[in-house]
């Protein structure tokens, strides 16, 4: 019988941090490339749409760069990058006795409407990321150690766009309503 683990604490943010720089780092010094997923994932999209649509792909340059012809879209490095994530981060939950099937919800807000914002909020920032030729990953941590302007512009409208609406939501998470 399997007894359920009580989950070990978070990892230190300023140790977790500086790790993630040095991955940076590594990332940078041995391939060339830095961090990001929005491209593996646009890539994934990419092959299941020139499963449904092959003409299509293959005549909207944008695509066509990517699968046209006989090129495939998950030959690539980025798709490899996004499917480690996915997976060390599933194991690293699981060693840690995190993983588990649960809404994580305020005391007034229902499951659904959880649910319906997550997928809203996940809508608006795979629109976003697209627009912005990256994701926040890619942005912040790739552009912004390099200094590129945009990045650094980028992720200050996200800190400054999530601060204004958390002032909107914060009493869906906090009892009676945050009056």
């Amino acid at each position: 019988m399997l007894r359920r683990r009580k989950p070990d604490r978070y990892w230190d943010p300023y140790i977790a941090g500086a790790l993630l720089g040095v991955l940076l780092f590594l990332t940078f010094f041995l391939t060339g490339h830095g961090l990001g997923s929005s491209g593996g994932i646009n890539r994934v999209v990419v092959a299941l749409e020139d499963l449904v649509a092959p003409q299509h792909v293959d005549t909207t340059p944008y695509l066509a760069a990517m699968a046209g012809g006989e090129r495939d879209p998950l030959d690539h490095w980025i798709v490899w990058q996004v499917a480690g994530i996915l997976v060390g981060g599933f194991v690293s939950g699981w060693l840690r006795g995190r993983v588990r099937v649960e809404t994580r919800r305020g005391p007034q807000i229902s499951k659904g409407t959880r649910w319906a914002m997550a997928f809203v909020g996940g809508v608006l920032m795979g629109y976003g990321a697209r627009l912005a030729r990256g994701c926040t990953s890619g942005q912040a941590l790739s552009g912004g150690a390099v200094l590129s302007a945009g990045s650094w512009a980028f992720m200050l409208a996200v800190f400054a766009g999530g601060y204004l609406l958390a002032w909107f939501v914060r009493r869906l998470w906090q009892p009676g309503g945050g009056q």
